[in-house]
């Protein structure tokens, strides 16, 4: 007899699944917070993709830029650094919220990092922060 059961549909899996993705949430709602942008947009999808653009100082269209292979990578990394140094992290932080996201997203949102403005420029702060 075959069976057709993977462990992609077990219980602890979808558990854990689901878990990932609170906490994800939670902390992208915190890091927004703390950027000045409602903190709700994180559960908002392609919205939260704007908001974090807003976030690095960045414009809008660069969310078209992640709809291109190969080119959404890298602007994809290129953006995850731009938010370690909006908060003032360096890139030994960008490695840390590539390779074990789950771990330092949390650290960023929940922890005592401050936001800069964008890009970790005071001076960007109150441009980035008008629509």
């Amino acid at each position: 007899m075959e069976e057709n059961y993977t462990v992609f549909y077990s219980g602890p899996f979808l558990f854990m699944m689901l878990l990932i993705g609170v906490v994800m949430i939670a902390a992208y709602w915190r890091i927004f917070a703390k950027a000045g942008r409602p903190g709700w947009a994180a559960i908002i999808p392609i919205y939260n993709v704007l908001v974090l653009l807003k976030v690095v100082g960045k414009p809008w269209w660069w969310l078209l830029l992640f709809l291109i292979p190969v080119v959404d990578v890298i602007f994809a990394v290129w953006t995850i650094n731009m938010l370690s140094k909006s908060f003032g992290k360096g890139v030994g932080f960008t490695v840390g919220l590539l390779l074990l996201g789950i771990i330092f997203y949390p650290i960023l949102g929940f922890g005592s990092a401050k936001y800069l403005g964008p890009y970790g420029d005071p001076g960007k702060f109150k441009a980035a922060q008008n629509p």
